[in-house]
C-alpha cells in the first residue's frame, strides 16, 4: 500500500513538473511577443511623431478627389 501511495505521489510530482515547464514556456513566449509588440508600437509612435505627419492645412487643390 505504501508503494502505491509513493507511485501516486511521484506521478503527481512528474505531472506538476511538466505543467510548470509548459507554463514557463508559454510565459516566455508571451514575454517575447510583448517585447516585439512594444517595439512595433514605439516604431509607429515615432513615425506618427515625425515631422511629415505634423498637421498642416491642405487646400482644395491639394486634396485628391475620392475616386483616386
Amino acid at each position: 500500500m505504501a508503494e502505491d501511495s509513493l507511485e501516486q505521489i511521484q506521478s503527481k510530482i512528474a505531472y506538476l513538473e511538466r505543467s510548470t515547464t509548459e507554463l514557463s514556456d508559454v510565459v516566455f513566449r508571451q514575454h517575447n511577443d510583448i517585447k516585439k509588440l512594444e517595439a512595433q508600437i514605439k516604431a509607429l509612435q515615432d513615425r506618427l511623431n515625425a515631422p511629415q505627419f505634423e498637421e498642416t492645412q491642405r487646400t482644395l487643390e491639394q486634396e485628391r478627389p475620392p475616386h483616386y
